[in-house]
C-alpha cells in the first residue's frame, strides 16, 4: 500500500514539473473545446502548396496507336502513343531518327484543346491542335513547325 502512495505522488507531480496541469492530459476537469481553428493556417492550403489543376480532357481523337511526326525542312520519326481510354494524357514511345529533341518524347495530355508533348523531365516539347481528323499541327518549343499524323 506504502508503495502505491508512492507512485501516486511521483505520477502526480509529474505534470507540476514539467511545467503542465492534469487539464492539459485531459482530466475530464473541462470539456474540449470544439470552436472551429481560427489564424492564418486555419482552413487555406499551406503556401507552399500548389493550386487544385483541372483534369486533361480526353482529345477528340483516339491517341493510341503509331503517329508520325514531321518537322519543317525535314526529319521524321514515329511515336508510339499509349492511351487509357477515356482519359486525357498518356505515354510516348518514340522510334528512332526523331528530329530535334523528340527522341526525348515520354508523355502526351490533351487540356484546354491542345496537344503537348513533353520531355522525359515533363518539359513541353511541342504544342498542337488539332487540324483534320487524325492530324494535329504546331509549333516545337524551338519554334519550328511540326506536325502529327497518322
Amino acid at each position: 500500500m506504502q508503495s502505491m502512495r508512492r507512485l501516486l505522488v511521483v505520477l502526480a507531480t509529474i505534470p507540476a514539473l514539467a511545467g503542465c496541469s492534469l487539464d492539459r492530459f485531459g482530466s475530464g476537469d473541462s470539456e474540449p473545446s470544439m470552436a472551429p481553428a481560427t489564424g492564418p493556417m486555419a482552413g487555406t492550403p499551406s503556401a507552399g502548396s500548389a493550386p487544385p489543376t483541372a483534369r486533361p480532357t480526353p482529345p477528340p481523337v483516339s491517341m493510341d496507336g503509331r503517329w508520325r511526326l514531321a518537322a519543317q525542312g525535314g526529319g521524321t520519326c514515329s511515336l508510339n502513343f499509349g492511351a487509357t481510354p477515356g482519359s486525357g494524357e498518356g505515354t510516348i514511345a518514340p522510334e528512332g531518327g526523331c528530329p530535334g529533341n523528340f527522341f526525348t518524347s515520354r508523355k502526351w495530355i490533351f487540356e484546354q484543346g491542345g496537344l503537348t508533348i513533353q520531355d522525359h523531365t515533363g518539359q513541353p516539347l511541342a504544342q498542337l491542335v488539332l487540324a483534320g481528323s487524325t492530324r494535329f499541327e504546331g509549333q516545337a518549343s524551338n519554334g519550328q513547325a511540326i506536325s502529327l499524323g497518322r
